[in-house]
């Protein structure tokens, strides 16, 4: 190895070292100090704005950002059968894998019953990274029912679920300690802001 490929090593290791420790520029407010990946597990009911925030934490972090509904569409487009858990399954092997490379991932899903809740952070702990539950809420009804009803569609071919169909999904009470942002009545981007100071105390 010459020395030319030696000094382009270490300052590639150098600029890793300094992301990893500035994941939000140079201001201490805005660090999350991380000697390992982090695999934030974002959940929520459709229409809280789950994925809106889980995807500025993506962009800020440089890191990979898994959508289920992305995921499970996709399943459906190409083989074309009822999709369940199918979804969930795969994204956590990409998960994994991207763990496994010391790359910080976003899990955006709804992510309701305790078992997936476990097997997200199951993910984590057999690749040594740590996790981050994250459970996105709108605490107004009545927002959150506006949210519902008229929210764009990014997934092609996606069918997003009626109001109807999000209040009456299983959806169950956490029994383990997760960041909780409850976005009626803000901005997504007070919502962001909340998030990132949380993020930095935890």
């Amino acid at each position: 190895m010459n020395q030319r490929f030696r000094d382009t090593i270490a300052a590639t290791e150098t600029k890793r070292t300094v992301s990893a420790q500035c994941l939000f520029g140079s201001n201490k407010s805005h660090r999350i100090q991380m000697a390992r990946p982090t695999l934030f597990i974002f959940s929520g009911l459709p229409g809280t704005g789950k994925t809106t925030l889980a995807q500025q934490l993506a962009a800020d972090l440089k890191a990979v950002h898994l959508r289920i509904d992305t995921i499970e569409q996709a399943i459906r487009d190409l083989c074309d059968f009822p999709v369940e858990g199918e979804g969930y399954r795969l994204a956590y092997r990409v998960a994994a894998d991207n763990l496994r490379l010391g790359l910080n991932v976003v899990a955006d899903s709804c992510n309701p019953i305790e078992l997936t809740r476990r097997e997200w952070e199951g993910i984590a702990q057999a690749e040594e990274a740590r996790f981050v539950n994250v459970e996105v809420v709108c605490s107004d009804r009545s927002e959150h029912r506006r949210r519902v009803e008229n929210r764009a569609n990014s997934v092609p071919n996606l069918k997003l679920p009626t109001w109807h169909e999000v209040i009456a999904r299983e959806y169950h009470s956490w029994t383990v300690p997760r960041i909780e942002i409850d976005t009626a009545g803000t901005s997504p981007g007070i919502s962001y802001e909340q998030l990132r100071s949380l993020l930095n105390e935890s």
